[in-house]
């Protein structure tokens, strides 16, 4: 697009196409958001599993991005972003069509829960390839200097997608069935690839580039952090709306989008925080909001709290990220730059993808409120790790800062 049109509308050009790319990043997220609350009630109550193959269907997507950050990593340092996006916008529409199948086929029980698990690993692969190449594809076009912007704004998308997309699902599953919803999981990443398809691609960096186990062993503390802080919003994926029904409260679709609006909000007012006041004391912050967030939740009487609870702890997860991630982009040359981003994001799905089953165990011997204290200890944990940061403890120094 034409620097005179972006004058004319008041934008930078770059942020122009950094606002199309995450606009379709919130499109694709629909595919994450919409079968978040209701797989686990059709797992449990129209399949007859129990709660560890519960947490299972939802954290086996998790399972699949942990095993391809790297690779989705290094192929974009090496050819490019641009077709690594649009392979996982496609892998994300086959995942929804996945869920139509599941229900339409006229198959048993144990054969619909493997099509289901099917599908929620191609969803894993896809979204892997979607957001890695997307931070390849946007901080490419407004360099790194302004990489907070760009992990902000995928953030908004992502979890502001799955706030709207959460609701949307719960009433197509009442409305149609899993098919109804799974065909609308299908329709919207298809809809976002048509629209990213004509942004120009960004050329890959040159340079020397380490294995992805090196890389990983350079900045797993800020990863550590990033992965216990998403244990508290996986146990809110993987087990709320069983928690909700359990108590016969109202409001179960709303819990995921009280998570994921004031994660958007916090964003919005918040996503400069990391360069202006420096990633780790944000992250302090942070880790806090999101402990208080899950205790809330562990001891809610009444369905408001449970509410309040997940908010909270959408406030606090929301801002983790971009801070661990401006941290390591600052510490990363630019030929590895998407592979380091990639590991960050790995150590994250390391959480979402072992907090569903272990959380399920968890579920089985002490309830389902027991889940949120796991969280709680978790973030716990967090907030150590990054003092120790912050004191300079693990090798990153108050100059990181």
């Amino acid at each position: 697009m034409d620097g005179t049109g972006a004058q004319r509308t008041g934008m930078d050009p770059a942020l122009k196409i950094v606002a199309r790319l995450t606009f379709c990043i919130f499109l694709c997220f629909a595919a994450v958001g919409i079968p978040l609350p209701i797989l686990q009630l059709y797992v449990h109550h129209t399949l007859g599993y129990g709660n560890f193959i519960v947490g299972m269907s939802v954290g086996i997507q998790f399972l699949a991005t942990i095993l391809t950050r790297g690779v989705a990593g290094r192929e974009v340092d090496a050819n490019g972003s641009k077709p690594v996006v649009i392979r996982g916008m496609i892998l994300c529409a086959v995942s929804g069509l996945a869920l139509v199948l599941a229900e339409l086929l006229p198959v048993g029980h144990s054969v619909q829960l493997a099509i289901i698990l099917l599908g929620r690993l191609m969803l894993g692969l896809g979204e892997s390839q979607l957001v890695i190449g997307m931070f390849g594809w946007c901080i490419g076009t407004v360099g790194a200097e302004r990489s907070g912007i760009v992990l902000a704004w995928c953030g908004m998308a992502m979890y502001g997608s799955v706030a709207a997309a959460a609701p949307l699902g719960f009433w197509l599953y009442n409305s149609g069935g899993l098919a109804l919803a799974g065909l609308a999981a299908c329709v919207f990443p298809a809809l976002a690839a048509v629209i990213a398809w004509p942004v120009a691609p960004i050329n890959a960096p040159g340079g020397p580039r380490g294995s992805f186990l090196k890389v990983i062993g350079q900045i797993w503390q800020p990863g550590s952090v990033v992965m216990l802080q998403g244990v508290g919003y996986a146990a809110i994926g993987a087990f709320i709306s069983l928690d909700f029904a359990t108590h016969h409260w109202s409001g179960t679709g709303l819990a995921l989008s009280c998570f994921g609006g004031a994660f958007v909000l916090v964003r919005i007012f918040a996503g400069h925080t990391p360069a202006r006041v420096g990633p780790i004391p944000v992250a302090l912050v942070s880790l806090s909001v999101e402990l208080v967030g899950q205790l809330a939740l562990f001891g809610a009487p009444v369905a408001w709290v449970a509410l309040l609870g997940a908010a909270l702890t959408g406030a606090g997860c929301s801002m983790i990220f971009p801070s661990m991630g401006v941290l390591v982009v600052r510490h990363t040359p630019p030929q590895i730059r998407a592979t380091a981003l990639g590991g960050v994001s790995a150590f994250q799905d390391v959480a979402y993808g072992l907090t569903g089953p272990i959380a399920g165990i968890v579920a089985s011997g002490f309830g389902y409120p027991a889940v949120f204290a796991m969280g709680a200890g978790c973030a716990v944990l967090g907030l150590t790790i990054a003092v120790a940061l912050q004191r300079g403890g693990l090798g990153w120094g108050r100059a990181s800062v």
